[in-house]
This record gives structure tokens, sequence and C-alpha cells, in this order.
């Protein structure tokens, strides 16, 4: 049995993580959970799957958490980040899925990079702000870090027998969200419910919207950078929305790789955990004789600005990608609670980023301080829309 700990379980690749728990679970058993303030289904996946250490987010939940358990099972149960952290670096840990969405999942998933052991990587945030500090680590470390990312998964799928000096370009690929065919003036008045009506994909809500601004692909470029050691003249998007081909690699003798598979999560994050090997999936297996078409478009940066954001974050590396991905956090919420229009998520972000002032990062105290000030600045933005 392989021991297996879940950073963000009650979120949607929490919620898959265990499903996949349960298909295999001959192999793995789940030793820790930690969530955030969804009490109710924590307290379902704890009397189900009865974990050794459990950690929510604040001291309050752990307090009812307690009560409700009511000493008919006794797990250690923690708060805050460093709860997390301590989740993160539970000594019986084999595998540890890290997918706290945002900024807050950087140090846990540090924690556990830290530990050792492999991660199954879905918290995009920490390589988008920290690529160099994870890596780093997870060298000194000798952790094992496999992407669950569909897109990142689908390249480390097709490397995984290439040598790294024959890859020319990598292609990620993108639905084009539920706005793809719209204009930049018709996506001025798409409401929150509108953008979280993704065509292909069921996510949580932050990675919904980013989808539909195409900034999630933006940040997975930066990402891939730094999971697989490529310029940024070696990364490329391209709008696939039947999003049946998730990746393509292409070779310097022409040859292109790419990973074709249903549209669920489940298939990357089984692929993390059973890696090299590969297990029957829950999903029926794909059609091809059922699917018309595979289109492919490239991306419009006009209409889509946040991803030339992201290639200049790419380019800059350093402070840039940190401000961009803060500043993109906090104007999100703010469309969600319908506070700000949907385009203005694209403007705001583009006045913050010709803000920022560049600077060189060396630590996590350094991510952090380039991560306030950029929230600190985002919200003054707001605050002279609201």
């Amino acid at each position: 049995m392989e021991n297996v700990a879940i950073l963000g379980s009650t979120g949607s690749i929490g919620v898959s993580s265990l499903k996949v728990v349960d298909s295999l679970s001959e192999r793995f058993k789940i030793v820790g959970l930690s969530a955030g303030r969804n009490l109710d289904l924590l307290k379902q996946q704890v009397f189900k799957y009865k974990p050794e250490v459990v950690s929510v987010e604040r001291e309050e939940e752990a307090r009812k958490l307690k009560a409700e358990l009511g000493g008919k099972y006794a797990p250690k149960i923690l708060c805050g980040q460093d709860g997390a952290e301590e989740v993160s670096r539970y000594p019986k840990n084999d595998i540890i899925i890290s997918a706290i969405t945002g900024i807050n999942g950087l140090r846990p998933t540090l924690a556990a990079v830290s530990s050792g052991k492999r991660i199954a990587l879905a918290n995009k945030e920490a390589m988008v702000a920290a690529g160099s500090l994870v890596q780093r680590t997870a060298a000194e470390s000798g952790a094992e870090i496999i992407p669950v990312d569909s897109e990142h998964s689908g390249v480390f799928q097709c490397l995984a027998k290439e040598n790294s000096r024959n890859v020319k370009k990598v292609i990620l690929t993108a639905s084009g969200g539920p706005f793809f065919r719209s204009t930049r003036e018709e996506m001025k008045e798409k409401t929150p419910e509108e953008a979280l009506n993704h065509p292909r994909w069921e996510m949580g809500k932050k990675v919904t919207i980013d989808s539909a601004t195409l900034m999630n692909k933006g940040l997975e470029l930066i990402e891939a950078r730094w999971l697989f050691d490529l310029k940024p003249d070696q990364l490329d998007i391209l709008v696939h929305p039947q999003s049946v081909v998730h990746s393509l690699v292409e070779l310097r003798d022409g040859s292109v790789l790419a990973q074709l598979s249903p549209t669920d999560m489940k298939i990357p994050i089984q692929y993390a955990l059973t890696y090299p090997d590969r297990n029957e999936g829950l999903l029926p297996s794909l059609d091809l004789s059922k699917i018309r078409a595979l289109e492919f478009y490239n991306v419009d940066m006009n209409k889509f600005s946040l991803v030339k954001l992201a290639r200049y974050a790419l380019e800059e590396e350093g402070s840039v990608s940190i401000a961009l991905n803060a500043g993109n956090e906090v104007v999100v919420e703010a469309f969600l609670k319908k506070q700000v229009r949907f385009t203005d998520i694209f403007t705001i972000l583009e006045e913050l980023i010709g803000k920022h002032e560049k600077s060189k990062v060396n630590s996590l105290e350094d991510i952090f301080a380039v991560d306030r000030e950029a929230r600190r600045m985002t919200r003054n933005l707001l605050n002279n829309r609201i």
C-alpha cells in the first residue's frame, strides 16, 4: 500500500482524486487530508477514509470538526498554513497531491517537495510564482514532481521516452472557454454565471474564470517553462475547442507527438499516482469515430490579451509572473462578486503590469513581498472602478 495525502481535498481536484483512490483501494490509502472551510464535505471524507492527520483553514473549523467527530474517531486535527504544511510533511506520506488553489498552496507545496516524496502537482501557482525555488528544492530533496494539469500531464507523457535535446516546441491546447467565439465588445456584458458555464471541463470557480479569460493557459505556459526546463520560444498555445488533444510536442526531426484522452481530470490524476504503471481507467474509451473534427486555432492576442501579459512575464521571469498571478486572483474574486465587468479583468491586469516595478526574487520572503504589493495595487485599481 502507498500512503496518499491530499491538499485541497474538498475542491474539484481533491474530490476527483478520492474517486481515483477508491478505484485503486488495493494500492492506495489516504493518510492525510487538508481542506478549507467546506466542513460538511470534509467530515464525510474523514469518516470514510479515516486519515491520521487532517487540517482545516481556521481554528474555528478545527474546533468544530473535533466536536462533530465526537470521539468516535480521532485523527490529529490542525489548522491554517502551518497545519497544511504539517499534512504535507507527514512522515507516512508516499505521495502528496497538491491541489490547493492559488498562492495559498505555495507553502504546503514547498513543504511537500522538501519531504522528498512524489508530488502530484495540481497547484500551478506554485510553479508560476516560485518555479525556480520549487525545482531547486526538489533537486535537493530528491522529490519527484508529476503534473496533474491535463496539458502538462500530456506533455509529461509525450516526453517520457524522449531526450530533451530533441524537443523543438511544446504546444499546450486551450478549449477557448465559453467566449471563444464572442467579440471583445460582447464579452463586456458577460456575467459570472455565463463565464462559469465551461463547454468542456468541470472545475473550481477560479480556474473556470481563468479558462474564460485564457489566463489559465498563460499561467500554464509559465508553469511548463519550469516543469520541463524549456525556453520561452519553445512554448506555444493553440485553441482546440474539442479538448481531445491535451498537448503536442514537436521534435526537431519534424515529428509531432500528441496526447489524447477524454476530458476528465481523473485520467491525469491516476497517471500521477500510478506512474510509471498504468491501471484500468474509470472512463469509457475515447471513440475517435464519433468526433467529427479536431480544430486548432491561434490565440487572438488582442481579444485575449492576458496571454500576451503571460508571455511578457515568461520572458521577464522574476517578479512579473508573481505580480500577474496575485493581481489575477484579486480581480477574479471581484468579478465573481459582480464588482467589476468581465473585460475589467483584462484592463486592470494590463494596468497593474504596466505599473509594476520589476525586481529579482531570491527567496520565499521576496515572493510573498511581491505578492502582497501586487494585491495592494490591484485593490487600489479596483477601488477606482467600483
